[in-house]
């Protein structure tokens, strides 16, 4: 990747600021682009340590755009886009469909047109990295992993919206020849989660005293992968994956959601000094939401055997690494639930 402008969308939000970190200074020759409208899971201060790098430069603007993406890259001519911006929280696809289309479906579109036309003279070095979902697969029973050939059955707006995109991906490599690669997920946890997600808002009420909603009888089943082992694949499959292949990336960490909860609650009682049970006393089951999955599992295997990739971390050593974060960045849980982050782009960029 030395010697490339590397073009990556929502890098201020949860997983592109640690992919954007980790491009930034391993490829010192590279120039890395962070392009992100700064909704309100996107915070520049996820980037502190890098923004003031010369090979870093932050570019403000909404993928559903088309027109000021497209002049953005006739400027900066990018060689690789690594495209992460989306939405991507579940309970909010159920309320506002619409807007997830507009940016998972027409925004992609908007991505891949651009690139189309600023690279379809010349495809050699070029690539357009798709980051995706497990969810795109719909659910499983108590048996079986979700792989790269399994069928598409999304059940949610969300999953809908990251299942057309992926759609599209492929159809521009198939009638445009545009080079790609897609990679879908499991649940990602780890720092600078925005707190409307389990683990992060689990910690955050657990400081505080608040209830732990479990949806259900927590028996919904999701394999968890590290954030920072995510960014990890992500560069590999950079750096080495095939275009034309699908990825699929896995925590190897099934958990029920009742049993991570209960775990989350034992270890914050031990890092917050409490007596053992306290924070599970705080575990409320709430109405079930439409359309839940009863499970997901990611087999990745393709991505071990093909690259080399594996997990760094078991899921207890990733949830306790996750935890000591927050207790440690206080301060940046504070700003986010309070919406104080937001004055963070007028600060620095105004």
């Amino acid at each position: 990747m030395q010697n490339k402008k590397i073009l990556i969308t929502g890098g201020a939000g949860f997983i592109g600021s640690h992919v954007v970190r980790l491009l930034v200074k391993k490829y010192p020759q590279a120039k890395i682009y962070n392009l992100d409208s700064l909704t309100y899971a996107g915070n520049l201060e996820n980037l502190g340590d890098v923004e003031d790098e010369q090979n870093y430069k932050f570019l403000k603007a909404d993928i559903t755009d088309a027109k000021t993406i497209d002049l953005i890259f006739e400027e900066y001519k990018f060689d690789v886009v690594v495209h992460l911006a989306a939405e991507s929280h579940v309970d909010r696809s159920i309320t506002d469909p619409i807007g997830f289309a507009k940016t998972n479906i027409l925004g992609t579109l908007n991505l891949l047109e651009s690139s189309k036309r600023l690279w379809l003279r010349d495809y050699s070095g070029k690539l357009f990295y798709h980051i995706s979902t497990d969810e795109v697969y719909g659910s499983l029973g108590q048996e079986g992993l979700f792989t790269e050939t399994t069928p598409y059955d999304p059940n949610s707006p969300y999953s809908a919206s990251k299942a057309s995109s992926d759609h599209f991906v492929r159809a521009y490599g198939e009638t445009f020849k545009l080079p790609y690669i897609i990679s879908n997920c499991s649940n990602n946890y780890g720092p600078n989660q925005f707190p409307e997600k389990l683990i992060p808002l689990f910690i955050h009420n657990i400081i505080n005293n608040k209830s732990l909603p479990v949806y259900g009888d927590g028996n919904y089943t999701r394999d968890w992968l590290y954030v920072l082992d995510h960014a990890e694949a992500i560069d590999l499959i950079l750096n080495d994956g095939k275009c034309g292949e699908t990825y699929n990336i896995g925590g190897f960490n099934e958990w029920k959601n009742i049993d991570l909860v209960k775990l989350l609650c034992t270890l914050m009682d031990q890092k917050l000094g409490r007596s053992e049970g306290s924070s599970a006393k705080l575990i409320t089951f709430v109405k079930d939401r439409p359309g839940h999955d009863l499970r997901y599992a990611i087999d990745a295997s393709k991505i071990n055997n093909d690259l080399g990739w594996k997990p760094s971390v078991t899921f207890e050593e990733g949830l306790s690494k996750t935890i000591d974060w927050y207790l440690a960045n206080e301060e940046w849980l504070l700003h986010v639930t309070s919406g104080k982050y937001q004055e963070y782009y007028k600060k620095q960029y105004h």
